[in-house]
């Protein structure tokens, strides 16, 4: 029975164990958002169905080949073998086999391929560029989370400050050394902060949920996220200028590929519009064949008849436009007009990039001197505190001074972390845009 015991046991431990969840990081967050992602699916869909075009293209250069057999019956009056009116019943059995190949058609379906296979490609750029998007929401969300809980961890240091200031003081108070006033002070003021607790335990909830929406996973409360070992000065080392980003940038940034591929297919589409004042030439070649059976006479053999009905062919095809209405002369017009829209918008998805990494940038140093001034203040309300507090603890100060100065605290340490998150965020940014590994 104790062995038993123990084996169930350890059976319920280690379901428990398996049952926890660990805690994500931020590369496993990614890794799951570009696996799942719906958004993300769709846009590998279209990479697919672009991938089918460029491979039908492909293979549109081949022959055509297509076969036919029909079979017919007559009753009553037909014709007969020798092209004579019998009154016999008849049937008839044809096939036929044919083939058609393009030869020249001013290169149009050399330049469809081109264009298919650029689509193509610009659909795997359009696809890194969604992953890309997803990949700055969930760091967004991620650090979220870990804004939400270094507060929430201040908010509940605070708390305890305030729960031992309440035991001192009502010592205080049953020795007569402080009025019960005061205790009721820093009673309102734990209760104040119980408050701020809980909207920290809401904020940080909220966040888990948010990052939870955008893996795409059920809502758990046992969601968690690891919180890693960061170093911010070595961070803010790390400050690149914004030339150095754009010209990283305009190279590798899936947005830029996409408008640069566009270009290109837009050119190559003008060859297309072009070939349709081109002649063209095709060749084919066939081959047809009956067998024909009459009711009442004797029937030719099969093979005599294959051997009489037999018929091949081949032809070649040639086709000039001479006039169609100025269809071609406009399609080409049309063509060089959208190869001309399409470098227009290059070069505003360059000046779109340029925008925003200078608006990075400037986002980035800004927050670099809150953070370091905020940095400043927490040591120097840190400080301030730890000076009252030793006031307070001889009773040279009053609870509601002693409350002042751990509020200052508190808010500075708040102001602190908003800010060095904001910072980091910000340059995480930056790095993205230089082509770095979104990773903390």
């Amino acid at each position: 029975m104790k062995k038993s015991a123990i084996l169930a046991f350890a059976a319920i431990m280690g379901a428990a164990t398996a049952g926890a969840q660990e805690p994500w990081t931020l590369e496993q967050c990614i890794n799951h958002a570009v696996e799942n992602n719906i958004t993300i699916k769709q846009q590998q869909l279209n990479v697919e169905q672009h991938q089918n075009s460029y491979e039908q293209t492909r293979l549109s250069v081949l022959p055509s080949v297509n076969a036919g057999l029909s079979q017919s019956y007559s009753f009553g009056q037909s014709t007969g073998s020798d092209n004579t009116f019998v009154n016999n019943n008849s049937s008839s059995t044809s096939g036929h086999i044919s083939a058609n190949m393009t030869l020249f058609n001013g290169l149009s379906k050399y330049n469809q391929i081109k264009v298919s296979k650029l689509n193509y490609e610009a659909a795997l750029q359009n696809l890194e560029q969604a992953k890309n998007n997803m990949s700055l929401n969930i760091t967004s969300a991620y650090l979220d989370v870990l804004l939400n809980k270094e507060l929430l961890a201040t908010s509940q240091e605070q708390l305890e400050l305030t729960r031992a200031q309440i035991e001192t003081n009502r010592q205080q108070v049953e020795s007569g050394t402080l009025a019960a006033g005061k205790l009721l002070e820093t009673e309102s003021q734990a209760a104040q902060e119980e408050l701020d607790v809980t909207n920290r335990e809401n904020s940080l909830l909220i966040s888990k949920i948010t990052l939870q929406q955008l893996l795409e996973l059920p809502v758990s409360e046992e969601f968690d996220i690891a919180v890693p070992d960061i170093d911010f000065d070595q961070v803010a080392a790390t400050l690149l200028s914004v030339d150095t980003v754009y010209e990283r940038a305009v190279e590798e940034r899936p947005e830029i590929k996409s408008r640069e591929l566009a270009v290109e297919s837009a050119d190559r589409q003008i060859a297309v519009a072009r070939a349709q004042q081109y002649p063209s030439l095709s060749a084919s070649a066939g081959y047809s064949n009956s067998y024909y059976k009459m009711s009442g006479i004797d029937n030719p053999s099969l093979s005599d008849q294959l051997d009489l009905h037999g018929s091949k062919s081949i032809g070649l095809s040639l086709n000039i436009p001479i006039f169609n209405g100025w269809q071609a002369r406009t399609n080409v017009k049309n063509s060089k007009l959208n190869y001309q829209n399409s470098q227009l918008e290059l070069q505003q998805a360059k000046n779109t990039l340029l925008k925003e990494i200078q608006q990075v940038y400037v986002n980035a140093q800004a927050a670099l001197k809150r953070y370091e001034s905020s940095q400043k203040a927490v040591s120097s309300a840190d400080e301030s505190f730890r000076y009252v507090k030793e006031k307070f603890d001889l009773g040279i100060v009053t609870p509601l001074e002693f409350n002042e100065a751990k509020n200052r605290l508190a808010q500075a340490q708040s102001t602190f972390i908003q800010a060095k998150y904001e910072y980091l965020f910000r340059m995480k940014i930056l790095d993205f845009y230089y082509g770095k590994e979104l990773k903390i």
